[in-house]
């Protein structure tokens, strides 16, 4: 008989285990399966995010490259004019001495020299409206402008206030962009660079070697683009569409992640990554992730069976006993002085605007004529009473604590905007509280009366924490003894 019970005993264990192993796997299973979609998801934002972030930043600094590269060749123009005689200078006067004009013109030529070699200029000269030139004017310029040299540099000039302006596409010409300023009224300097320069100034780091760096013209027109081949076509339709007319901003679809951000002469310079290309790393991370996963639940399955059968019980039970008795004065089953303190302090911080807290601190009236007179064992029974008389006038909720010998404390809490609510409140529990103990008595004829001194303090009145409203209810009980014992006093300013 006994055996069959053993077994039957063994087989229910076995079935428990059983049961107990299928429900971990299929619990590890379900969180490691989780946890992986979540980690992948949390790639794939991470990685978007960073590339997007990335990205922007990439294309705000090429735009900041740009405006910069842009702003150094106009100031480095503007060196012309601390040469007098480059803007006094006009070569178109008739009757002028030729001596001079060759001097002045030497002197101009030296300045204009003396600047030019601070820049990789293709050109950089002053055209007067005869054509006449002084300083370097590439053939290429020569011919690409021919008679209209003069007259077609000065269409370029479009900003009215600084007098100055810009010109990429001349005669769909983009291997050069110019940049002409008004001398006077017969004479524009023009400087000018090849577009391929621009590479230097669109140059990113290797991390985003994936990114195609455009710069467009208003009209959509492509002055330069990391593509070979794209410069002076126009958008691709491809980014062109997702770009809708926005000249600032950045975005991202299933495709691409571009960025644009507007510049120098009403130009855009436009970022662009293909999205496959920003999740490639996720997807090669992914095999190790759904690999590092399975292992886990094997081995998550494995300890948590083991863990459950040898040790989350037992521990279990004992560590709530250990807590128990750890946070209990065993002696009157109320909170003991630490515990008491931590769950007090709690209390009143996380007492919301409409809470009104109070400390009601009471020491035993004569306590050691108890234990002399009756016996320690009589002063025990006592103290456990005053358990008992404390859990019979305070609610459930109220926090119960022995704070050492024969002085007891509670922290109360009253659910109320209104401050007078918490001062009838702590009267009414202290009457309680001395009437309890008016009908209680020890001794083996019951003859010895036992009283209590309460003092008593409320937040934010008195203080916020417990040790402030514990100092201020100390010294009302100790104005409770002065009057003769057995009442209780609430803390107020006159008793410091």
């Amino acid at each position: 008989m006994y055996m069959v019970k053993s077994v039957d005993n063994n087989k229910r264990v076995r079935r428990i285990i059983a049961t107990m192993t299928v429900c971990y796997a299929l619990i590890i299973s379900v969180v490691t399966a989780g946890i992986s979609v979540l980690a992948m998801n949390k790639i794939d934002d991470a990685l978007k995010t960073k590339v997007s972030s990335m990205t922007s930043a990439l294309n705000v600094q090429m735009k900041m490259n740009l405006d910069s590269y842009l702003s150094r060749i106009e100031t480095t123009s503007t060196l012309v004019f601390a040469e007098e005689e480059a803007y006094l200078y006009d070569a178109t006067k008739e009757g002028a001495d030729g001596y001079e004009a060759l001097s002045t013109e030497k002197i101009i030529s030296d300045k204009l020299f003396d600047i030019c070699i601070m820049e990789n200029f293709v050109d950089f000269g002053i055209v007067y409206s005869n054509n006449h030139i002084v300083g370097k004017i590439s053939n290429g310029t020569k011919e690409l402008f021919g008679e209209a040299l003069y007259t077609d540099l000065s269409s370029f000039i479009n900003r009215q206030r600084t007098h100055d302006g810009w010109k990429t596409n001349y005669n769909d010409n983009y291997k050069r962009i110019y940049y002409v300023k008004r001398i006077n009224e017969n004479a524009v300097l023009v400087a000018s660079f090849y577009t391929s320069e621009l590479e230097s100034v669109f140059e990113h780091p290797d991390g985003l070697g994936d990114i195609t760096i455009r710069l467009a013209e208003n009209n959509d027109v492509l002055i330069y683009s990391s593509v070979e081949g794209e410069t002076g076509g126009t958008i691709p339709d491809e980014i062109f569409s997702r770009l809708n007319g926005q000249t600032s901003a950045a975005f991202m679809d299933d495709q691409y992640l571009i960025t644009v951000n507007s510049c120098g002469d009403d130009w855009k310079v436009i970022g662009s990554v293909p999205t496959e290309i920003i999740l490639k790393e996720k997807n090669e991370v992914q095999g190790y992730i759904i690999i590092i996963g399975i292992i886990s639940a094997v081995i998550g399955i494995a300890l948590s069976v083991l863990l459950s059968l040898r040790i989350y019980m037992p521990v279990d039970d004992m560590v709530s006993n250990l807590n128990k008795k750890a946070q209990i004065d065993l002696l009157t089953g109320v909170l003991n002085k630490r515990s008491f303190e931590e769950r007090a302090d709690m209390t009143l911080k996380n007492a919301g605007k409409d809470s009104r807290c109070a400390i009601i601190l009471l020491d035993v009236d004569n306590f050691k004529g108890v234990n002399d007179t009756l016996g320690h064992s009589y002063g025990d029974k006592v103290l456990a009473n005053i358990g008992n008389i404390l859990r019979s006038v305070f609610r459930g909720e109220d926090i119960l604590g022995r704070l050492g010998g024969d002085e007891f404390c509670v922290c109360i809490e009253v659910k109320s905007s209104d401050p007078e609510d918490i001062i009838r409140t702590v009267e009414h529990k202290c009457a309680q509280l001395c009437e309890a103990f008016h009908s209680n008595y020890t001794g083996d004829d019951n003859s010895y009366k036992i009283s209590a001194s309460i003092g008593a303090s409320v937040c934010p009145d008195n203080g916020r924490s417990f040790s402030e409203l514990y100092a201020c209810a100390d010294k009302a009980l100790y104005n409770s003894k002065h009057k003769g014992k057995d009442t209780y006093t609430i803390y107020r300013e006159e008793l410091k």
